[in-house]
């Protein structure tokens, strides 16, 4: 009998309608948009302004445009995971409403929260599912409204972050298509460098903790920088090694997309050519768990049978890693 795989078999993303610019963050605090350009690659990012909507939202919009792709029904869904760093609340989980909101009843649904590295452990979670045997229909599902944890008066990190969803649907198969590896890991020793400090059981909401601004995402930028590079070229060149695989052998490396510098500096050290390298970071910024299946979906195209990706991301934790899938459609 044939090994089952997980094969991703559709794809879909929501971006919403509002952009802010480079030129607009000009008006809000001290900088200027060739400078986040250069240091960034972001030119714009979109927002999700109505304050009435929220994670759920886009991620609904997302896996409902994913199963009119797809003809899959609701009620054929067997698991829905949802990697956010940005939930609607700390319970119910966003799964949970997402379900709720399409009308998938015969599914169960949960909440990966791996900060950037979201939708890459979330990814490789659903896909063992699939290979157990015992589900036929997982959705994995990458969402954050970072614009409700970004602080608009901090020029290092409102620069970067933008609002998105992106959605895919595993299925088995016995073609040897789908996950053929991955290598993840994390390190609490970068906590201090990328977190939200207010909200949790640590520091619970306050009217102290709100005046900190603990209550917005803190970034240091130089250890971190050097951090994600360092995580994500190890992640890939494991995954080259441990599979017998060059560069050559790759159709498309999908970086997480924190920086451009980044992305480059990661493809310099595997020596990826760029054309190779999906990057859409100067349209959406940094959209957290969305930017992964974003860059999928928008080269979906490009995309054939039997090609090989490799998926890599880096986020706060640490945690980093990469995954690597053969394209089955």
């Amino acid at each position: 009998m044939s090994k089952i795989r997980a094969a991703i078999t559709g794809i879909y993303g929501y971006i919403p309608e509002d952009i802010l610019t480079n030129k607009a963050l000009e008006t809000l605090v001290d900088t200027n948009e060739e400078w986040i350009k250069a240091r960034t690659g972001i030119e714009e990012r979109h927002i999700l302004r109505d304050p009435e909507k929220a994670t759920s939202f886009m991620a609904t919009e997302a896996v409902q445009g994913l199963l009119k792709k797809t003809g899959l029904s609701p009620l054929d869904i067997d698991l829905l995971i949802c990697a956010s760093v940005t939930p609607d609340y700390f319970f119910p989980d966003t799964g949970t409403l997402i379900c709720y909101n399409i009308g998938a009843k015969n599914a169960f649904a949960y909440d990966i929260q791996a900060a950037c590295s979201g939708f890459l452990f979330s990814a490789t979670t659903g896909a063992k599912f699939i290979e157990s045997g015992a589900y036929k229909n997982v959705i994995v599902v990458g969402a954050d409204k970072m614009s409700s944890i970004t602080d608009y008066t901090d020029r290092s990190t409102c620069i970067l972050f933008g609002d998105a969803a992106g959605a895919i649907l595993l299925q088995p198969n016995e073609q040897g298509f789908g996950l053929q590896d991955s290598w993840m890991r994390v390190d609490g020793v970068g906590a201090e460098f990328l977190h939200m400090k207010g909200g949790g059981s640590k520091n619970p909401p306050t009217h102290e903790t709100v005046d900190k601004k603990w209550h917005y995402l803190f970034q240091d930028g130089k250890p971190v920088f050097k951090a994600a590079v360092k995580g994500m070229a190890e992640a890939v060149n494991e995954i080259l090694k441990r599979n017998n695989l060059s560069p050559d052998d790759i159709r498309f490396v999908v970086p997480h997309q924190a920086n451009l510098r980044i992305i480059q500096a990661v493809a310099d050290y595997l020596k990826f050519p760029m054309d190779r390298v999906m990057v859409n970071i100067q349209k959406y910024g940094n959209t957290t768990s969305a930017t992964i299946p974003l860059c999928l979906w928008e080269w979906e195209d490009q995309l054939k049978p039997g090609d090989k990706v490799i998926l890599t991301s880096f986020g706060g934790g640490y945690t980093w890693g990469a995954s690597l899938w053969t394209w089955a459609y």
